[in-house]
């Protein structure tokens, strides 16, 4: 700035009496005595220069000019403004503020335009990977890259699982056996098997879920059965279930030490197998006459088990259901039968655990209810004291144990209370029996007071002698 007002003294020059700071007095504006105008002395920031009266005016405006933007420049130290050749002021291009009061992290359009909308269309910003719906295509790989390599290009990626080993093998397929014994889905085992890189130990898998199905239930045999079944032709081929069998022939002295009855069970599974067309029917005859480990009586034990059954297939047995159906796939009347041969073999018996056994081995835990009936049922229609005094002993026996549960003998209970009316047109002394087992069942802790009050009681007609006034009263009942 001080620059530009030195190049126009320079270019203009003046007298110094012309460019003082002071207003011209009265006289001096009359043409007094004073000193003229031409021959005023004036001083313009510190230059003592002589002009005539219109230099002067200019160049006290560019002075006042000059001052203010010297005071301003501290409070707006990046505008960059400059002076004009008329004196006025004209701010020039934007610096980088350094006031803390600057617009420097303002992110609106410093040129004015605009309508608000976001940068890029809304695929700018941090942590944005283009705009929202947008749809990449593949890029096409440039062959003048120096990074190119064909042979790369070509490579097709899979996954590669390693194969199981023996302990992997058993850490990882008898869980999957395990919760096969509780859902029965024998696709879910199927796809789970698949999705395992078995290698050499795919024949291993019959084997294995054999030798868990020995110390299982009858239920969990015929599970296994089936998921044999199922396993062959999509998991496993027929010569993999050959050599299974093979090796559960000569583990069969290892397995005898945990299942006694380990030789019928295999030999059960082998006519099964083979009448589910899974094994060969030469199967059994390509053993005659080969078996001579040292212990080929175990191994004889079980062939001589499925020959047998093999044979009476062919009388009428149906293989397909030696190992029974368990739990809740049986049909209603055939566990009603089971629990009445249950009763009545106990009450000639009168062996309490083995009783508890066979229940237990039904595996029906919601239908309890129905053997509490027929027992309490059974009591009425024998009208015996060794009847009455079995059942009782041995509800007693199943509550404490907690094979029958509260609610399973409370619904047995409340089933006879319903149905005793019909009962009491076969046994008149229903109701009477009926009484004193409730009460003898309190007594002992098998039910509580509330269901000891429901037992209903049979009303009486009520003669002359007991108060009637000669009439007689007939109550329904």
């Amino acid at each position: 700035m001080a620059a530009d007002c030195e190049a126009w003294l320079n270019a203009n020059p003046v007298e110094a009496g012309d460019l003082s700071d002071s207003f011209i007095s009265a006289e001096e504006d009359n043409g007094g005595s004073g000193v003229s105008n031409k021959n005023a002395i004036n001083e313009i920031n510190g230059n003592w220069v002589s002009s005539s009266s219109n230099n002067i005016h200019e160049a006290r405006l560019k002075a006042k000019a000059k001052r203010r933007l010297r005071k301003n420049s501290s409070r707006d130290s990046g505008r960059g403004d400059s002076l004009s050749d008329n004196g006025e002021v004209v701010r020039g291009t934007s610096m980088a503020p350094t006031s803390p009061k600057s617009k420097l992290l303002d992110r609106k359009s410093r040129m004015g335009k605009g309508r608000g909308l976001p940068k890029k269309g809304g695929a700018g910003g941090k942590g944005v990977w283009g705009r929202s719906g947008e749809v990449y295509e593949p890029v096409e790989v440039d062959k003048k890259d120096p990074n190119f390599d064909e042979d790369q290009e070509n490579c097709v990626y899979e996954t590669v699982v390693p194969p199981l080993d023996e302990r992997d093998f058993e850490k990882t397929v008898t869980p999957i056996v395990q919760e096969y014994f509780e859902h029965g889905d024998t696709n879910e085992v199927a796809e789970l098997l698949a999705d395992l890189n078995l290698g050499p130990m795919r024949s291993e898998v019959p084997s294995l879920a054999v030798s868990l199905a020995l110390e299982a239930k009858a239920s969990q045999r015929e599970l296994t059965s089936r998921l044999l079944v199922d396993l062959c032709g999509s998991v496993l081929s027929h010569s993999d279930m050959e050599s299974s069998f093979d090796k559960l022939l000569r583990d069969l002295p290892d397995l005898v030490l945990d299942t006694p009855g380990a030789p019928q069970l295999v030999g059960q599974f082998i006519a099964r197998a083979v009448s589910d067309q899974i094994l060969s029917k030469s199967y059994i005859d390509g053993y005659k006459g080969k078996v001579d480990c040292e212990h080929a009586r175990i191994c004889r034990a079980a062939l001589d088990r499925a020959a047998v059954l093999l044979k009476m297939s062919m009388g009428g047995l149906r293989i397909d259901n030696h190992w029974g159906t368990g739990g809740g796939q049986r049909p209603v009347i055939q566990l009603i039968k089971e629990m009445n041969l249950l009763l009545k073999e106990y009450i000639l018996s009168g062996d309490g655990k083995e009783a508890e056994r066979c229940l237990r081995d039904l595996e029906v835990p919601h239908f309890h209810h129905e053997f509490v009936y027929e027992a309490i049922v059974m009591v009425l229609e024998s009208r015996g004291e060794k009847t009455f005094k079995m059942v009782l002993q041995l509800l007693k026996s199943l509550s404490l144990s907690s094979i029958i549960t509260e609610d399973q003998m409370q619904r047995g209970y409340e089933r006879v209370y319903m149905d005793i009316d019909e009962i009491n047109i076969d046994v008149p002394l229903a109701y009477f029996i009926l009484e004193q087992f409730v009460e003898k069942s309190f007594h002992m802790g098998v039910i509580g007071v509330k269901l000891r009050d429901q037992c209903p009681h049979r009303n009486r007609k009520r003669f002359v002698s007991e108060g009637d006034s000669g009439v007689v009263k007939f109550e329904r009942y």
